[in-house]
C-alpha cells in the first residue's frame, strides 16, 4: 500500500527542476558559503579581492571535495597599532588565556577568546644613537635599523625572557606578566642585557630558540655581518656554549627553523636537544651549491671539552632530512628547503611524531610538500656510520674504522656509559667528535615519500600545526597549513588499510588577512578551538572547525568528512566524543552516508497501472537543479505519464518496468550530490487482489482494502481534475478525504462500544429468566 506520506511537499524558495538522465556518479556535496564571523572589524569589507587564489587547488585529485569559500577572520592590527609591523615571534600561555606576540618596536598581549579586545602593548624601540649608528653602518632605517622582537621565552611563573635586534645591536629583557590569569601585569623589567648569541643582528635572518630550566638554546648568528652562525646554550649558572666557529663541516650557512627538547629515556640526564634547520651542503657532498634540510643533535648535560673542544658542544651531530617523491629512473624531485616544523605527541613522550614542511630550492619548478618521520628512523641514523672523506676524490663515504667508545654523540650518563661529565670523556671521542659532526645515511620519511606534494600553484607552503582530533571512527591528524599568499589549507590524514597508508582530504582553504600576506607563524589552542596567525601585516585568528557550512542535511555532513564535525539530528554540529548521544552520526575513514544517515535510502511499493509519487527536495536553498537518475536496464524515455514537480517526481501510470533504484541528486555551484535514493517496487493487480482476498473473512479488513484500492482509483482521476494544478493541492484533496474518514471511523466505533454495552446489560438482566 503507497503511503500517504509520499504526497507530502515542502515549499521551496526557488524552483527546482527534475528532469529524468541516464546515470550519473555520486558527486562530493557542496558547501554553503560560511558567513563572517560577528567579530569581523568593520574596516574588513566582506568581499574578497580578486588576486585570491582559487578554492581548489589545481594538484589535487578531482576526487577531493571543494574547498569552502575563504573567510575573513578576526584580525589586527587596529588603528592604534599602524607603527608596528613583522608579527612574527608567537607565545602561547593556555593557562592565563594571552597571546604574547612580538613584532617591530612592540610586545603585545592578546585574549585568545578575542584578540580584538583586551589588548595590551609595550613600546620598545630601538635608541635614537643605535638607530644612527645602524644607518651609518649602511642599513635602510625602516626595515632593518629598528627593534625587530625574536625570541619570546617563559623564563619562571612570573616572567618571560624577550631578545630583539636592537638596530642591529641586540638586547634582552625580562617581561613580567603575573602569576596567574586574574593578574593584570604586563610590564618590560628597565635592566637591559646583552642579546649577542641569543638574538640575530639582521631581522631578515632566521632564528630559533628555546628556554629549558633557565638555559636558553638558540640557534642564530652571532656578528654584525651574519656570517659567524652557531648554535648557543646561555643563561643559567654555568659558562656559555657554542658549536666550532668557522667549520663548515658543523653549519655552512644556516637557517634554522626550531628547536625541541625530546627525552631519550626514562633517565633526564639522556635528555636531548634537536634542533631543525636547512643549510648549504657541505663541499663535495653535491654538485654545485644546492640547500639540504638537517636536523641536529646535543645533549642536554653537555658542557664541553677538557682540553679540545672547551667551550664547545661535544655531542653535536647533523643528519640530512630527506623528503621526495620518487621518479622514473630513479631521479627523485627533492623538496630541500625546510621551512617549518610541528611535533604531535604520542603517547609515549620519546617519540613525538614529526610534521615537516618544504618547498623546492628551484627557481624553475615550484611546489611544496609535508613530509612525516618518526624518532626511531632518527634514532636509527644517529646511530648509523658517520660521514668521512677519504679516497683520491676527495668524496664523503661511511667511516669504516674504529670508533671510539663512549660513542661520539652519547650522553654522559650512568644509562649509556658511566662518564659524569663531557669533560671527563677520552681525548680519542672528542677529537673523532670535532672531525666527523655529520651522519653519513640520511633520514627518509615514513613511507619514504611526502604525505602532501603540491605544485604548480602560485603559492608555497610556509608554517604547520596538526591537531590530534577524536571521532567516531578513531583519531585524526588534522593539518593547518599556512602559504606565502596568506591562505590556510585544512587537511586531515585519514588511513586506508594502516596508519603507514594514509590518504589526505582537504576539508577547507581559508583566506586569513584582506591584504595578501605570508603567514610566517601559526599558534594553535586546543582549550580554545582557535587557530592563532601572524605575518608582516597583523595578527588573525579563526576557529578550527566550522561545522554550519557543510550544509543542511545528514548526507553533506557525513561526506564532508571532518573529524570536527558530525550530525546531530538536526543539523552539522561540533563533535564531543563524551556526548552521550545515539543520534550523532559520523564516518571519517569511509565518508558513506548510506550507512550513517537512515534517511538516505527507501523503500516504496506502487500497484500496477495506478499512479506513485517520488519525493524528492533539495535540502539547500541554493541548489539550482534536482534531476532524478533512473537505473534501470532499459532506460525510461521522458513521456507524458511522467510529471516533474518541485518536490519529486509523478508517475501516472506504473508498469512492472519501473522497477528499479531512483536516485535524486541536486546539483549547487556546479558539484552534485546524491540527496535520496528510492527503490521502486511495482506489485501486479493479480498478486495485490490475491493478497486483499486472503483475508476476505474480516469484514472491517475488507472494507478498509476496498478502500485502498478505491484511493488508488482515483489517484489518477484526481490529478487529471481540470481545478487542480499541481501535487499540493492533489495532497489538500486526500488530506481532507481522510481526516473525513477518520472521523466516521470514530463514530462508528463509539456507536459499536454503545451497543455493546447495552447487549452485555441486557443479558445480565435476562439471565435468571432463562434459567
Amino acid at each position: 500500500m503507497l503511503s500517504l506520506s509520499l504526497c507530502l511537499s515542502l515549499s521551496l524558495s526557488v524552483s527546482l527542476c527534475l528532469s529524468l538522465s541516464p546515470s550519473l556518479p555520486p558527486s562530493l556535496p557542496p558547501s554553503l558559503p560560511p558567513s563572517l564571523p560577528p567579530s569581523l572589524p568593520p574596516s574588513l569589507p566582506p568581499s574578497l579581492p580578486p588576486s585570491l587564489p582559487p578554492s581548489l587547488p589545481p594538484s589535487l585529485p578531482p576526487s577531493l571535495p571543494p574547498s569552502l569559500p575563504p573567510s575573513l577572520p578576526p584580525s589586527l592590527p587596529p588603528s592604534g597599532q599602524v607603527n608596528s609591523s613583522a608579527y612574527h615571534t608567537f607565545l602561547l600561555d593556555e593557562e592565563k588565556g594571552r597571546l604574547v606576540v612580538g613584532a617591530k618596536d612592540h610586545i603585545f598581549s592578546f585574549n585568545l577568546v578575542n584578540i580584538s579586545r583586551d589588548m595590551a602593548q609595550i613600546p620598545w624601540p630601538a635608541s635614537t644613537s643605535r638607530r644612527d649608528e645602524c644607518k651609518w653602518a649602511g642599513k635602510d632605517l625602516m626595515s632593518e635599523c629598528s627593534n625587530f622582537i625574536k625570541v619570546l621565552q617563559p623564563f619562571n611563573q612570573t616572567h618571560l625572557y624577550v631578545c630583539g635586534t636592537g638596530a642591529f645591536h641586540p638586547v634582552c629583557a625580562y617581561l613580567e606578566v603575573g602569576k596567574k590569569l586574574e593578574d593584570s601585569v604586563f610590564r618590560l623589567e628597565p635592566q637591559i642585557e646583552n642579546g649577542r648569541g641569543k638574538s640575530p643582528y639582521d631581522p631578515k635572518l632566521l632564528t630559533a630558540s628555546m628556554l629549558i630550566d633557565g638555559e636558553l638554546y638558540s640557534g642564530t648568528s652571532a656578528d654584525f655581518m651574519g656570517r659567524d652562525f652557531a648554535i648557543f646554550r646561555t643563561l643559567g649558572q654555568h659558562h656559555p656554549i657554542r658549536t666550532e666557529q668557522h667549520d663548515s663541516r658543523w653549519l655552512n650557512d644556516p637557517r634554522f627553523v626550531s628547536v625541541h627538547l625530546i627525552p631519550e629515556s626514562d633517565n633526564q640526564e639522556d635528555d636531548k636537544i634537536y634542533l631543525f634547520f636547512r643549510e648549504n651542503a657541505m663541499d663535495g657532498e653535491h654538485a654545485g651549491k644546492a640547500t639540504q634540510a638537517r636536523i641536529g643533535q646535543l645533549c642536554k648535560n653537555d658542557f664541553g671539552g677538557h682540553r679540545s673542544l672547551v667551550n664547545k658542544w661535544t655531542t653535536f651531530l647533523k643528519a640530512r632530512l630527506v623528503c621526495s617523491v620518487p621518479g622514473l629512473n630513479g631521479i627523485d624531485t627533492h623538496f630541500d628547503e625546510l621551512q617549518d616544523v610541528f611535533l604531535m605527541s604520542s603517547k609515549d613522550p620519546k617519540n613525538p611524531i614529526i610534521y615537516a614542511v618544504f618547498t623546492t630550492s628551484s627557481n624553475i619548478f615550484k611546489g611544496s610538500a609535508v613530509c612525516l618521520y618518526s624518532m626511531a628512523d632518527i634514532r636509527r641514523v644517529f646511530l648509523g656510520p658517520y660521514a668521512h672523506r677519504d679516497g683520491p676524490n676527495y668524496q664523503w663515504v661511511p667511516f669504516q674504522g674504529r670508533v671510539p667508545y663512549p660513542r661520539p654523540g652519547t650522553c654522559p650518563s650512568k644509562t649509556f656509559g658511566g662518564f659524569d661529565s663531557t669533560k671527563d670523556l677520552p681525548d680519542d671521542v672528542i677529537t673523532f667528535a670535532r672531525g666527523h659532526p655529520a651522519m653519513f645515511n640520511p633520514v627518509y620519511p615514513i613511507n619514504n615519500r611526502p604525505i602532501i606534494v603540491k605544485t604548480d600553484t602560485d603559492y608555497q607552503f610556509t608554517q604547520i600545526v596538526v591537531d590530534r582530533v577524536e571521532a567516531e571512527d578513531g583519531q585524526y591528524d588534522v593539518m593547518f597549513i599556512g602559504t606565502d599568499m596568506g591562505t590556510v589549507l585544512k587537511v586531515v590524514s585519514i588511513p586506508r588499510g594502516s596508519w603507514h597508508d594514509l590518504e589526505e582530504i582537504l576539508l577547507e582553504e581559508m583566506t586569513v588577512f584582506r591584504e595578501q600576506a605570508a603567514i610566517t607563524v601559526m599558534k594553535l589552542s586546543t582549550k580554545q578551538q582557535q587557530l592563532y596567525l601572524g605575518s608582516e601585516l597583523g595578527v588573525s585568528q579563526m576557529p578550527l572547525h566550522r561545522c554550519e557550512v557543510y550544509g543542511k542535511a545528514c548526507a553533506e555532513c557525513c561526506l564532508a568528512r571532518d573529524p570536527y564535525c558530525a550530525w546531530d539530528g538536526t543539523e552539522c554540529s561540533r563533535y564531543f566524543p563524551m556526548a552521550k548521544r545515539r543520534t550523532r552520526r559520523q564516518d571519517i575513514r569511509n565518508g558513506d552516508p548510506l550507512t550513517q544517515c537512515s534517511d538516505l535510502q527507501h523503500q516504496v511499493y506502487g500497484v500496477e497501472n495506478s499512479s506513485t509519487f517520488l519525493e524528492c527536495s533539495a535540502k539547500s536553498q541554493r541548489s539550482s537543479e534536482v534531476i532524478i537518475v533512473v537505473f534501470l536496464s532499459v532506460q525510461i524515455k521522458t513521456e507524458d505519464r511522467f510529471v516533474c514537480t518541485e518536490q519529486g517526481l509523478l508517475i501516472r501510470t506504473l508498469n512492472k518496468k519501473d522497477s528499479g533504484m531512483y536516485v535524486c541528486q541536486a546539483v549547487e555551484h556546479g558539484f552534485m550530490q546524491t540527496l535520496l535514493k528510492v527503490t521502486l517496487e511495482v506489485i501486479d493487480t493479480e498478486r495485490l487482489d490475491d493478497l486483499i482476498h486472503r483475508d476476505d473473512e474480516d469484514a472491517a479488513h475488507t472494507a478498509t482494502t476496498h478502500t485502498t484500492k478505491l484511493w488508488y482509483r482515483d489517484f489518477l482521476s484526481l490529478v487529471n481534475h481540470p481545478t487542480l494544478n499541481s501535487v499540493d493541492e492533489f495532497c489538500e484533496q486526500v488530506w481532507k478525504r481522510e481526516r473525513k474518514q477518520r472521523r466516521q471511523k470514530a463514530n462508528l466505533s463509539q456507536q459499536e462500544r454503545q451497543k455493546g454495552r447495552n447487549r452485555r446489560t441486557h443479558e445480565l438482566e435476562r439471565a435468571p429468566r432463562s434459567v
